[in-house]
């Protein structure tokens, strides 16, 4: 099993930076990828960012160029720096790890950004 806690989140206005933070721990070997999903109210989860074990990334295209994932592998956590955030970024922000079949959430983070 694999527990996953989030950190990060917070109310900021438009144009300001957040770091969200996601670490890992339980049975943590051969994860496969990590990543972070946002949902806001009345829409459907979707893509942020995600990096996969070998470190390639991907970046929703709403959100290149601003956000950028990262990892600290010997802390088997990773972040999500978010730059220029935009009200249309208020979510709450969600960790995702893939390891084998399976799929593990974090708790969720909110982020609100006011303009």
């Amino acid at each position: 099993q694999v527990r996953l806690v989030e950190s990060g989140g917070g109310l900021v206005q438009a144009g300001a930076s957040l770091r969200l933070a996601c670490s890992a721990s339980g049975d943590v070997i051969c994860i496969t990828a990590m990543g972070w999903y946002r949902q806001a109210p009345g829409k459907e989860r979707e893509l942020v960012a995600r990096m996969t074990s070998g470190g390639s990334t991907q970046h929703a295209d709403s959100v290149k160029g601003r956000f950028t994932i990262s990892r600290d592998n010997g802390k088997n956590t990773v972040y999500l720096q978010m730059n220029n955030l935009k009200a249309e970024d208020t979510a709450v922000y969600y960790c995702n790890l893939e390891r084998y079949q399976y799929t593990y959430w974090g708790q969720g983070t909110q982020v609100t950004v006011s303009s």
